[in-house]
This record gives C-alpha cells, structure tokens and sequence, in this order.
C-alpha cells in the first residue's frame, strides 16, 4: 500500500474588520488549488480575532473543497472520452 501525503497551508490576514483566509492544497499528483475565504466583524460586536480567524478559515477550506471537486469532475470527464482503440 502507497502511503500519500497531502499538505494545506492556511495563509490568514486582517485589514480592520475584515479576516480573508487563503488554504493552499499542494500534492505530488494535482497543481496547486487554493479557497478562499472572508469573515467582517460587526462594529458593534467585541473584537475577538480568533473567531474572525475560525470563519473565514473554515469558509476558505468549503472553497478549496469545492474547487478540488471540480478538479476531479473535470479529470472525470476527459478520463469518460472516446477509448481507444
């Protein structure tokens, strides 16, 4: 059996009230995919950035999840072509 490793890095910055979030996937086999994601923080409610840092990762992480099921529908479909011959 062929042990694999896949590796995200979460990239996470703040401008104010805003958080965007930017998880990397990079493995041997596909290109590189990346999500993204965002989190604004009411100006009335308290500063507390480690919930800011929680949403828009896990909002950045359901993007590279959709984009890395697109990839794979993709390969799907050109793997589905005419066979040869």
């Amino acid at each position: 059996m062929e042990a694999k490793q896949w590796t995200v890095d979460i990239y996470i910055t703040e401008d104010g009230d805003d958080t965007h979030a930017r998880a990397v996937l990079r493995t041997r086999e596909t290109s590189t995919v990346a999500g993204r994601g965002v989190a604004r923080r009411n100006p009335v409610d308290r500063p507390i950035p480690e919930i800011g840092d929680e949403l828009a990762v896990s909002r950045a992480l359901e993007d590279l999840a959709i984009r890395l099921h697109d990839v794979a529908s993709e390969d799907i479909v050109q793997m589905a072509g005419p066979a040869e011959r």
